[in-house]
């Protein structure tokens, strides 16, 4: 039972950490679903304040790696647009 309720915890903080779409809401959207499942995770063996505070710095730092991700294909595809455009002009 704690076994499920830990694995439920983690895929919804996992779903929920690419919401938003700034730096900030991404990052803060990551720490907010890791300390929600921090707290439910440590409330299986009754330290869910530890868990919460573990649980959100994680998400944080993953909201942040999402939101890096997400930036680097932006970036990919405007070079891969310009490229076309460049292409297309001829």
């Amino acid at each position: 039972m704690r076994t499920n309720i830990a694995l439920a915890a983690l895929l919804t903080a996992a779903v929920c950490a690419g919401c938003g779409g700034t730096t900030a809401s991404r990052t803060a959207t990551g720490a907010a679903a890791g300390a929600a499942a921090g707290a439910a995770i440590g409330s299986t063996s009754a330290n869910a304040g530890k868990g919460a505070l573990i649980g959100s710095a994680v998400g944080a730092l993953g909201g942040y790696a999402y939101d890096q991700h997400e930036k680097e294909k932006e970036k990919e595809k405007e070079k891969e647009q310009a490229k076309n455009r460049y292409y297309n002009s001829y």
